[in-house]
């Protein structure tokens, strides 16, 4: 983008009047842009200080590398001599006077030469990554730098993604290239999930049966956890392991990119692909453990004996010996307890350690572990349970279930990585549930990821210097394919990327999409397979006194132009440009596109406005819906209905109880029928009702016309949308009841049987 744009936005940036662009990401601390530009000639060398600095020149042929790969254009490295000191040439100078901290750098462009430096080889390595950014995409001629000066540091020390091969097994050529993306981006920490319930990844040379049994699954569900009641099975095997060569030659691969690998070995939850290798390590050797075949979590579990820490001390120092990294993350998540509580030996465990409880027997694994990797020189982290039960004497905690398990670990003094689910799980889905690939569920969108402030503002100052940096998660449950986890990483990863490296304050998600979307030629380069819901349209109704339906529309990117129509007929760039809301006199489907500079960019929407006589009216509830279901009162009436089980958004939920709501129409109008849907989602516990009745009242306390009728539906497959209807033909009311019958409870053969269910609703349709 033109530089003069960001002069609104960034408080320590400074820019000349000329055309030229800076679209960084992140974004550096401190920026100023010059006239002018640097040519790059087949004459040009990077030239190195100090030149016998195996180092820094290792970070010049990384950088030769990549511009050769991006540019076309070859870079000979030389020393720093009389002959080339004040040539057209890029330096890399290593600078120990800076006080920029080890990852910070001073850039400086100008017409005659660029200057990079830095007091380590790292900080050097960040300001190729931001010339990498300054060349543009392609073999393009000239190939210049537009000129400019650039102080930069990081905010956070720790600025992470990890990515999960447990659940499906990535090749190493995609972490490497993962990895790249990550270092171009300036993060710094790859966390690198290794084993879980659904597979085992990495060589253990001492116990060969943790990949010869443990990398193998059988199966794997179809379609999405909750979606077929009994689930659905693909029958299709499913595996892969890394050697330890291959693992060592891409920690050697990260180290070149100045990322740190966090490898993580699951305890004393997550562990059923071990157990499958080695059922005695379980509480019951005589199960027949398998490897999990579905998503979740499995009830067995590690058995805190001493043949247990015995097989993990040996398993933990083949791993350190692979992993030079300060740290070793243990899990420590979603360990259940159930199998402890049945274990006469765990229960016995417990009164001999005066545990109280299963939790404080978790406490006592998680120090267990942690004082033998203390005793090698490393520290643990773990996922925010580790808390439960007492937090290990040295441990640092990452905080997803929001951000109270952070808070509270800083207060102990504790440090803590920020990766709360809301703002940092990146298996989310990220654009209209009912048309993106099958994810895990929730939402996130890119402004959303970018809206993130990692420091919690309970934090005192003292605290917050214990908060490390922030991290996005790559759970891949519904990721089989490399492709499938970069549309689901990116860009999200960039925006967090920015997020953890520019300085606290203001951030302005406009001038970031606007880089990004010129950015997006880099990834093209790669080739990334990246999410385009940048362009995404949004859709939202707004109150009309005549009756109508308003519609708004919205996008993300600034300068993109949004046609639509109203016919159902694909839109184009002769469609209606969009100018304001469009008001609607009917039930109407509304097919938007965006386009850039005459191109598509991708972005499209499709949704139905549905107009009927209780749009927009008021309706109390005798009986109030989940907490945050339903806040305004409003979502029944709004216009928009519940399209499809993945997304929640739209449906009002009753966790056990009944639904019992009036509708006021405000006077008294012709009532012919009234509709509405329900949801079945069996295996989650959402059952239809098991019967609605709908009545009519004049003056809403005289419900005389009612009609009542079971909800038929078949317990087992997919999830569905059941409609109900009752047709009153000729009824004149202001009010319409509705009331539900919620299921109950589970049936017995259900696996939460004797659980309450849960019904929901969407709209409420008056015609």
């Amino acid at each position: 983008m033109k530089h003069l744009l960001f002069f609104l936005f960034l408080s320590s940036t400074t820019f000349a009047q000329s055309d030229n662009q800076y679209n960084l990401i992140p974004f550096p601390a401190r920026f100023s842009g010059q006239n002018g530009q640097f040519t790059l000639t087949p004459t040009t060398r990077i030239v190195i200080t100090p030149a016998t600095d195996a180092a820094v020149r290792a970070v010049a042929q990384t950088f030769a590398a990549q511009v050769k790969a991006t540019n076309g254009s070859s870079l000979t490295i030389a020393p720093a001599n009389p002959a080339v000191a004040k040539g057209a040439h890029i330096f890399f100078s290593l600078n120990k006077k800076l006080t920029l901290g080890d990852e910070g750098y001073k850039l400086t462009v100008t017409p005659g030469r660029v200057m990079a430096e830095a007091a380590t080889p790292k900080g050097l390595f960040y300001a190729a990554q931001t010339m990498r950014q300054l060349l543009p995409v392609g073999q393009s001629s000239p190939l210049t730098m537009p000129a400019c000066a650039i102080t930069d540091k990081p905010r956070y020390g720790y600025r992470g993604l990890m990515l999960d091969v447990g659940r499906h097994f990535m090749p190493v050529t995609f972490v490497k290239k993962f990895i790249d993306v990550m270092a171009m981006h300036k993060q710094n920490t790859f966390h690198w999930h290794l084993t879980d319930d659904q597979g085992w990844r990495i060589e253990i040379k001492k116990y060969p049966k943790l990949t010869q049994i443990g990398s193998k699954r059988a199966e794997s569900i179809v379609g999405q956890y909750f979606q077929n009641y009994p689930q659905q099975f693909d029958g299709k095997p499913s595996g892969g392991f890394y050697t330890q060569e291959e693992i060592k030659d891409v920690v050697r691969y990260a180290q070149s990119r100045f990322v740190t690998i966090i490898p993580e070995i699951e305890m004393p939850g997550h562990a059923q692909a071990a157990l499958a290798a080695y059922p005695e390590l379980g509480c019951d050797p005589t199960k027949g453990y398998k490897v999990f075949t579905k998503w979740g979590v499995s009830e067995d579990v590690f058995c805190p004996s001493e043949k247990t820490f015995s097989v993990l001390q040996d398993v933990l120092t083949e791993v350190m010996a692979l992993f030079p990294g300060k740290y070793i993350h243990i899990g420590g998540d979603e360990c259940p307890k159930t199998a402890w509580k049945q274990s006469a030996f765990c229960q016995d465990l417990m009164k001999k350690n005066n545990l109280k409880d299963e939790h404080e027997l978790q406490s006592y694994f998680i120090r267990r572990i942690e004082k033998f990797l203390n005793s090698k020189g490393r520290s643990i982290i773990g996922w925010d349970e580790i808390l439960e039960g007492g937090l290990a004497p040295n441990a640092t905690v990452m905080s997803w279930r929001g951000t109270a398990g952070g808070i509270a670990a800083a207060k102990q003094k504790h440090t803590v990585v920020m990766t709360p689910t809301g703002t940092c799980y990146l298996d989310y889905y990220q654009g209209n549930p009912a048309t993106e690939p099958l994810t895990i569920g929730g939402y996130l969108s890119l402004d959303q990821v970018y809206a993130y402030e990692p420091m919690p503002a309970e934090l005192s100052p003292d605290e917050q210097k214990y908060i490390l940096g922030v991290q996005g998660n790559i759970w891949t449950e519904y990721m089989p394919t490399p492709e499938s986890v970069e549309y689901m990483a990116f860009p999200r990863a960039i925006a967090l990327a920015e997020i953890g490296w520019m300085q606290q304050g203001p951030h302005n998600f406009e001038d970031f999409a606007q880089r990004l979307k010129n950015h997006l030629p880099r990834l093209n380069s790669i080739p990334v397979n990246y999410a385009k819901r940048l362009f995404d349209i949004s859709a939202s109704t707004q109150p009309n006194d005549q009756g109508q339906i308003q519609v708004v529309l919205k996008k993300l990117d600034s300068d993109s132009q949004i046609y639509y129509t109203l016919n159902g007929k694909e839109p184009n760039e002769q469609s209606t440009a969009y100018i304001g809301p469009i008001t609607l006199i009917k039930t109407t489907t509304i097919r938007a596109m965006t386009r850039t500079g005459g191109l598509p960019t991708g972005g499209q929407l499709t949704q139905t406005f549905t107009l009927h006589k209780g749009k927009n009216k008021p309706y109390t509830y005798a009986v109030a819906p989940d907490q945050n279901s339903d806040p305004q009162s409003a979502k029944l009436t709004d216009g928009v209905r519940g399209d499809t089980p993945r997304d929640r958004r739209q449906w009002v939920n009753f966790y056990g109880s009944d639904m019992d709501l009036t509708l006021d129409l405000g006077d008294v109008t012709s009532v012919t029928k009234v509709s509405l849907n329900f949801l079945k989602v069996i295996l989650e516990k959402g059952f239809p009702p098991n019967s609605v009745e709908i009545a009519l009242s004049k003056d809403g306390k005289d419900f005389k016309e009612a009609i009542a009728q079971p909800v038929k539906y078949d317990l087992t497959g997919p999830w569905d949308i059941l409609p109900v209807i009752a047709d009153f033909k000729t009824a004149r009311a202001r009010y319409v009841r509705i009331r539900a019958k919620n299921a109950g409870i589970c049936p017995v053969g259900h696996p939460n049987a004797g659980d309450k269910t849960w019904l929901a609703t969407d709209e409420v349709v008056v015609e």
